[in-house]
């Protein structure tokens, strides 16, 4: 009786370890990070306003598109004091770029300066080429 929850479990943790699909040569790739050092979490959520059943990258065709990502950081000493613990930020960001290549990768990087997130896509030079036009805090 017991061995089914846990092959449930574990089958339920193999599906989340997935590998990437493979790169396709006529789109253009978006890996994320969260360099800040309270960013826990940077997901894809919604491409042109269509919702993604994969979290883990974009891979989009050549042109114009519109990213809303999901950005959980943490910030520290929140609520007046110091000595409090972290607190926990839950917030959606929207980046819009109209140049996107095919076959070029791009890094979507989340960041945070206290309870304000902010994000930055890079092309593969490293510069800066879209940020944020928006963003929605829900906790």
């Amino acid at each position: 009786m017991r061995r089914l929850p846990l092959l449930l479990i574990a089958s339920l943790v193999a599906g989340c370890q997935a590998p990437l699909p493979a790169v396709d040569p006529q789109m253009a790739w978006i890996e994320f990070s969260t360099p800040s050092p309270g960013g826990k979490l940077l997901m894809a959520e919604r491409l042109d306003n269509q919702r993604l059943r994969d979290g883990r990258f974009f891979q989009v065709t050549p042109g114009s598109h519109e990213l809303r990502v999901r950005f959980d950081f943490e910030v520290f000493g929140g609520g007046g004091s110091l000595l409090t613990g972290p607190v926990e930020r839950l917030c959606y960001l929207t980046i819009r770029y109209d140049h996107f290549e095919a076959g070029q990768r791009y890094l979507l990087e989340g960041r945070s300066l206290a309870f304000t997130p902010s994000a930055r896509l890079y092309n593969a030079r490293r510069e800066i080429v879209a940020e944020d036009r928006e963003f929605n805090c829900i906790i």
